[in-house]
């Protein structure tokens, strides 16, 4: 036993990394999941600037994914719908409606020129064996912006899930910009819906949101939704309308959806209803708007993490300096190994040196014939010298090239490999101005495909008055009880308690002293005699005394307890005294005298006595009574 327990904790412990590590959560660094990443490779790979079938695309991605095409597909669509990172063409659904896409082999991709100056360069980028050892995929990709924060990620793993809320692509680099100057920043969440957004508990990316439709109440009669809340379609949020005005939560005569590629929910009125009064009930009972609970989970060097957005921000600028170092050092290393193939082809071809090969009958007296050749230009070769792999590279230059060699050109061509190298030293040593002049690159390629939707803020931030659902459904229910039968609800006929709404409960204490707090009944059953039925409002009770008198069931002796009623679990009994005592005398009066009659007995000569109940102090519900007398008593009761 103790063999197959272990194995299946261990076997367990690895499904759960792998499904937290390589499925379900993004990385911090380049802000994608693993199938992402795998699209994203898979689009490079096959880059020739023309549009790709998703299908041919999913195909080819299934090298390197081992879960098959069933979650390509759909994470493609989703990709490319963010708008950043993949062009498409054809029907890729629609994020209002919720529509789902085309098949695959009807609609067609390719990598955005985004994606390419954010993610590409495969001189840098770190790879390993796919699944199967066939092939090569990328560990991470070097992103150079914080790609979680502007595209958000969702998702459930064992044990931990994740809810990053995406952000305004601008405004996420002007915060990595002033990151860079050292500079404060705040970043709030931007939905490509729209809408509004209450983000006073946000708390850095790890708290919560409050969302709005936009809504147009200019026309006293009917209302136009024109943005959807984050996380609704217009499907689901109509059927939330139909839903509301089913239960009588909200007057309407219609509803219609006009959408297009823009929002338009028509909500006709009923009769004497009007847009104002009508607005808070739509806050209150659709999806019109919705709380979004945030948890900031992110892979982070090989382990979850749970980050902020500051966080993410201030890492990603350090990361950006990083990979831009790394970029203009590999490219300056290639420009010297350019500018010094040059320096020899120039000396090799303008000096004749070839002509000293033309004796020569062995591989390694042609070497050394051209070694030769290069000492007395040493002072131009540099350092560096002639190496056997330059001698290699000199012989196979083809007679062609020689006879037309161009000397003015080559110059030319020196020149600017120069000019390019001491550019990089000059970027290398202002390499953080060089990182804020490439954000700025970025923000100019972004803002000249706002036609796509990447460039300005779609949801406006601002702070939600918070809507009350009792005063907007009204007090317009009566709750009816009849003392004679024992029922209580809004159907029953008898005397009224209270008028509730719909969202409020009743407390029922019954005459024994059990009590319980419940929905609103159309019609139950609470027993006969029931001495206190109310609102099981908190505010109310906190200010409630309930006081009630008492036997002990086994000496018979009265008792008291005073206490308040503070919480409860719905629909659950409790009982104000203890088991198998009755109930003499019950109320809820701050202030009152009541009578306590005892059981005649020899020698006992007063036969009642009179108790203020202002004298004793309010106990704890759980708490025992405090004992009136050592007499058995009979029964109490009070002047009203």
């Amino acid at each position: 036993m103790a063999y197959i327990k272990n194995l299946f904790d261990k076997n367990f412990l690895e499904y759960a990394s792998y499904v937290i590590k390589d499925r379900a959560i993004p990385d911090l660094e380049d802000g994608l999941k693993p199938v992402q990443r795998r699209i994203l490779h898979t689009l490079f790979e096959n880059d020739d600037g023309k549009f790709h079938k998703v299908a041919s695309i999913v195909g080819e991605c299934m090298k390197y994914h081992p879960h098959g095409d069933a979650s390509i597909g759909p994470a493609l669509v989703v990709l490319a719908n963010k708008d950043y990172f993949i062009d498409r063409q054809g029907n890729f659904g629609n994020i209002y409606t919720g529509d789902e896409a085309s098949a695959p082999r009807y609609i067609e991709c390719r990598a955005a020129p985004l994606s390419k100056d954010i993610f590409y360069n495969p001189k840098l980028t770190e790879m390993e064996d796919s699944y199967d050892g066939r092939n090569k995929e990328p560990v991470l990709f070097p992103a150079k912006i914080p790609v979680i924060l502007v595209m958000g990620a969702e998702g459930i793993a064992v044990g931990m899930s994740t809810k990053i809320l995406p952000h305004n692509i601008l405004e996420v680099l002007e915060a990595e910009k002033a990151c860079l100057a050292g500079k404060k920043f705040t970043l709030y969440p931007d939905f490509p819906t729209g809408g509004l957004v209450d983000v006073s508990d946000y708390r850095d990316g790890n708290g919560k949101v409050l969302v709005r439709a936009k809504l147009d109440t200019s026309d006293p009669k009917r209302i136009l939704i024109t943005e959807l809340p984050f996380g609704s379609t217009t499907e689901s949020l109509i059927n939330s309308v139909e839903a509301a005005a089913k239960s009588g939560r909200l007057k309407i005569q219609s509803i219609n959806d006009f959408t297009t590629n823009k929002v338009e929910i028509e909500v006709k009125l009923a009769r004497g209803v009007y847009s104002q009064e009508t607005v808070d009930a739509l806050f209150a009972f659709t999806e019109c708007e919705q709380s979004i609970s945030v948890n900031f989970l992110v892979i982070k060097d090989g382990l979850p993490a749970v980050m902020t957005v500051t966080e993410v921000i201030k890492h990603h600028s350090k990361e950006l300096v990083k990979i831009l170092t790394r970029e203009l050092e590999l490219e300056k290393s290639e420009l010297l190994d350019k500018l010094h193939l040059r320096t020899l082809e120039r000396i090799f071809i303008e000096e004749r040196i070839y002509k000293a090969i033309e004796k020569m009958k062995t591989a390694e007296g042609v070497s050394k014939a051209v070694i030769d050749g290069f000492r007395p230009f040493a002072k131009e070769v540099g350092p560096r010298g002639v190496s056997a792999a330059d001698v290699e590279h000199l012989l196979k230059i083809p007679i062609r090239r020689i006879s037309l060699y161009d000397i003015n050109r080559a110059r030319t061509e020196m020149e600017e490999i120069a000019a390019r190298i001491k550019a990089i030293n000059s970027h290398l040593k202002n390499i953080v101005a060089y990182a804020v002049s490439f954000l700025d690159s970025i923000i100019t390629k972004v803002k000249a495909n706002e036609e796509v939707g990447r460039g300005a803020r779609k949801t406006k931030v601002g702070a939600f008055d918070k809507v009350d659902v009792k005063e907007v459904m009204g007090k317009d229910v009566q709750i009816r009880y009849d003392a004679k039968t024992g029922y209580v609800g809004t159907a029953v006929q008898g005397e009224v308690i209270a008028e509730v709404s719909s969202f409020d409960r009743i407390i029922v204490v019954r005459k024994e002293g059990s009590w319980f707090v419940a929905d609103i009944p159309e019609k139950t059953f609470v027993g006969p005699g029931a001495w206190y039925i109310g609102v099981a409002d908190k505010e109310i009770l906190i200010n409630t005394v309930f006081t009630v008198i008492y036997r002990d069931k086994d000496t018979g002796y009265p008792f008291i307890k005073r206490c308040v009623i503070e919480g409860w679990i719905m629909n659950k009994e409790y009982s104000l005294v203890p088991e198998g005592a009755a109930v003499l005398y019950a109320d809820t009066r701050q202030k009152f005298s009541f009578t306590v009659h005892y059981k005649p007995r020899p020698r006992l000569k007063k036969l009642d006595e009179t108790f203020k109940a202002q004298d004793y102090s309010v106990r704890g519900l759980k708490a025992n009574g405090i004992r009136l007398a050592s007499k058995e008593a009979v029964k109490a009761d009070a002047k009203n």
